[in-house]
């Protein structure tokens, strides 16, 4: 009778130690989610500002560009392309094709925003515009900003990732359908930097 008890006390105790590990594990991945998402938050922010800055840029130079007007129709599709696209990672910033879309949508903005610049350096009137020196450089500020807010967000993604991989978090993650995050990249090394202003 006494190994009985003995026997059921032990059962009991290993039950509640595994309760415990498993809501201090599920509890550790609901954090680590929740921190990614917050910093995706943050580049949330920095883009929508960006994207607000590019329509003053957009009109400030027409008046100057207008035999490029081609170049300035391609920044306003790829600007409502990334809208699109970001809006759709925002919602869950855990879905890995949405990052994808936004990735790419990103690439492409900063690769038309590129030739813009290019292009306003062969118009000294429109580079010495104090509205358009004032929009290129919050834009470029913008530009760092939303640089440092996807390095916090990809530690956050790398952090959860890893979490959630490791032995014996991947058994709680798998029990409880923690999907893998994807991190925000920039696909071309040359667009993984922020447009160039020259004055």
């Amino acid at each position: 009778m006494e190994f009985g008890l003995i026997l059921l006390a032990i059962i009991v105790l290993l039950g509640l130690f595994l309760v415990v590990f498993v809501i201090g594990g599920y509890n550790a991945l609901v954090t680590l989610r929740n921190r990614y998402r917050n910093a995706f938050s943050q580049i949330d922010v920095q883009l929508k500002r960006r994207y607000d800055l590019i329509p003053n840029l957009v009109e400030t130079a027409k008046g100057y560009l207008q035999h490029e007007r081609g170049t300035l129709e391609a920044v306003v599709a790829a600007r409502n392309t990334a809208i699109a696209a970001n809006t759709r990672a925002a919602q869950n910033p855990g879905d890995a094709s949405a990052m994808k879309d936004l990735s790419s949508a990103e690439s492409a903005l900063s690769g038309v925003m590129s030739r813009l610049f290019a292009l306003s350096e062969s118009y000294p009137d429109l580079k010495a515009n104090t509205t358009m020196m004032k929009l290129m450089e919050e834009l470029s500020s913008t530009e760092n900003k939303v640089s440092f807010a996807r390095q916090a967000y990809n530690d956050s993604v790398m952090a959860y990732n890893n979490r959630r991989e490791v032995f014996p978090s991947s058994i709680i993650a798998g029990m409880f359908n923690f999907v893998p995050a994807e991190l925000f990249v920039v696909d071309k090394p040359e667009e993984k930097e922020a447009p160039k202003v020259a004055f």
